[in-house]
Parts: C-alpha cells; structure tokens; sequence
C-alpha cells in the first residue's frame, strides 16, 4: 500500500530538517563541487536522492503529488539552490539516459549521478547559436569507432568543475536539422578540452566557454543514435522546460512572503505591488502543479515551456521588488548571498534553456497548432 501523502510529507519534513546544510554554498569553483556532491550524497543515502527517478535505477520513485509534497518541503526547509552543481545531472542528463541511453550508459552513469559521485554540465549553446540549436557548427566527424570533435561552446553552467558533459555536435553537415545532429557524453577531462570560467555581472563564476580542438570521444558514448540527437535533445530540454525546478519556484514564493512581512503600511504602492506578485506567483504555482500532475503517466512535453517561462519572467518581477524595497545598499541587499546577487543572476533566467521568445514559439507551434513562424 503507498504511503498516505500526509505521512510522506511529514517524513520529508523531519528528514530535511535534520540534514539540510546550516552553512550557504560556496559561489563557485571547486569549494562549490564539494559542497553540492556532499548534499547529493546525503539526499541519496537518506533515500531521497532523484526524487522523480524510477526505483530500478536507483532513484526513489516517489509519484508526481509526493515530487510536488517534496519540493514544497525542500523550500520551505531553506534546502541549498536546486539549480547549483549537481542540477544538469540529475535534472537532465540522468532522466534523458534513463528515457534515451544504452543499458551501458544507465549501469555506468546513474548510479554515479545519483550517489554524488560526478557533475554534468550542458554543452549546447554556442557563439551565434543559443537558443537556435538547428544552428550549432561544432562539429563531430566519425573516424573509425570514435567521434572527433571540434568547435566551441558557451555558456556552460559548472562545466569548470563537471565531470562529464551532455554534448550536442554536428555529425551530417548534409543533413537536415533533424537528422544533422548527436548527443554524445563528453569527459570533461579528455584531450584537447579547454574550458575558460566567465565571470558574470552577479559576481560569480556560473558559466563557462568550453573549447574543443580534436576531442576524441567513442561511439559508445553516443545517447539514442548517430545523427538522431535532435530527438534526444528535445527529450533533454523538455525535462528541463518542466517542473525539475519546482523547488525554486516555491522557494521564490516564499520569499514573496518575507518580502511582503517587511514592507511597512507607509508604502501602499509597493505593498500592492508585492500583493500582486503573491497572486501572480500563486498562480504560477497552480499551472506548474496542473502540468506535472497532467503529465504523470506521459514524457515531458512542450507543456513545460508555460512553467519555464511563467517562472522566468516571475522571478525577474519579485527580484526587482525585493531591491526596490530594501534599497541597493541595505545588507539584505549586498554580497554573494544577497538579494542583489540574486537580481543580477535573474537576468539569466529569460535567456537559459530557450529565451522567452523562443518559449512562446514553441507554445504556440507545438502546443496550440499556430503556423510556424519564418525560419
């Protein structure tokens, strides 16, 4: 019999209350590394490392209400960031070689992902070709039973301390987009990798350029098939488009909360301000839940581009009210761990994993049937 959701939520609590970490992440490098496998490890020997993944994989095969019951506890509990080092792995490259990969790639990476053992990071944007994947021109060519690969690639979160790396390359240059490109793993310690830190305007190291010049990585790596990583990518990007980020949603509503606690009655505009925001992110939240819970028993789809973009665009509004009300200076304000941090880093938000513009194409081609725009 399943456990009655009451009963899950107060085991999430005790439990998360017990371990969460008192001390804050470090902002970057591989002080950042430690800290985040640390808490993967923790989450996963208490048994609730990769909440969404099935049981016979390692994960803890909790139903989409007990994910949901889960997250909501996870903000509330003040648990570290879920999009920090350990994010792509669990949140991307391990769901899509669950969904995608070989019975070889799943015994040897999952269990790795899972136990905090490895960091993936995301090699897919590029200089010129970012939300606009059909573009990309770092190149894989065939020799034999390896893939040579050169070009380069930007934006790649954590990739200075990853292990491996969830890479999209042109292997077909005849081809059409569809059948042009190959999601393959990249080790992030192979020959002829060099990655560059960019520092961003928050102040920390988040991103990186990651260069290639001659990486030879085998077919074997190869997820879902040769010149077929169109399909593959949509699988990677449609988990990522979803609710995999729920935690920081709730976690943003409960600092809407605090923002609305500390906003005097002498500001009538902005606590009305901060008002509205309450709703907007109560409504955010009840679309969020209404798409996951539809999609229980279906593969991500374009659906979760509503949820990346209400949040993205959401997160931007509640950061610049939160500055607004305390002031650039003030102490809630400042430093790495600061709301400002936090405002600057947002800016990122309708840019990653697909712009804004580029969610509300795919809304209305794939989910309500409009005419695809010009190409």
């Amino acid at each position: 019999m399943n456990e009655p959701i009451d009963a899950f939520r107060l085991r999430a609590r005790k439990w998360l209350a017990q371990h969460v970490p008192k001390s804050a992440p470090p902002p970057d490098g591989p002080a950042s590394r430690t800290y985040a496998l640390a808490w993967q490890r923790t989450q996963a020997e208490g048994g609730w490392g990769g909440i969404a993944w099935p049981k016979d994989v390692g994960g803890c095969g909790a139903s989409v209400l007990e994910q949901i019951v889960w997250s909501e506890e996870y903000a509330c509990a003040g648990a570290p960031d879920p999009l920090g080092p350990t994010f792509v792995g669990v949140n991307h490259a391990g769901p899509t070689l669950i969904a995608c990969g070989s019975a070889a790639q799943r015994a040897f990476h999952l269990p790795r992902i899972i136990r905090g053992e490895s960091i993936w990071c995301q090699g897919f944007s590029e200089p010129g070709s970012g939300s606009d994947l059909a573009s990309l021109r770092t190149t894989g060519t065939v020799e034999g039973d390896m893939l040579v690969i050169r070009g380069h690639k930007t934006w790649s979160s954590f990739a200075d301390i990853a292990d491996y790396q969830e890479l999209l390359v042109r292997t077909d240059p005849a081809a059409s987009t569809s059948g042009a490109l190959t999601w393959v793993i990249c080790p992030m310690d192979a020959p002829g990798v060099t990655v560059r830190p960019i520092r961003t305007m928050a102040g920390n190291f988040k991103f990186c350029d990651v260069f290639y010049d001659d990486v030879r990585v085998p077919l074997s790596n190869v997820v879902g098939g040769l010149n077929r990583g169109w399909g593959t990518a949509m699988s990677t990007l449609s988990f990522e488009r979803g609710t995999s980020s729920l935690a920081l949603l709730l976690t943003l509503l409960t600092r809407v909360e605090a923002l609305l606690g500390a906003c005097r009655e002498d500001r009538p505009y902005l606590r009305a301000r901060i008002a509205q925001l309450r709703a907007e992110g109560a409504a955010v939240r009840a679309m969020t839940y209404r798409l996951a819970l539809a999609s229980a028993d279906a593969p991500p789809d374009a659906s979760g581009s509503f949820a990346r973009l209400a949040f993205a665009e959401y997160s931007q509004r509640v950061h610049a009210a939160a500055v607004e009300l305390f002031g650039i200076d003030a102490p809630e304000v400042v430093g790495m761990h600061g709301i400002g941090h936090d405002y600057l880093d947002a800016f990122s938000e309708t840019i990653a994993g697909g712009t804004s513009e580029i969610q509300r194409n795919i809304i209305g081609e794939r989910v309500l049937g409009l005419p695809r725009g010009p190409r």
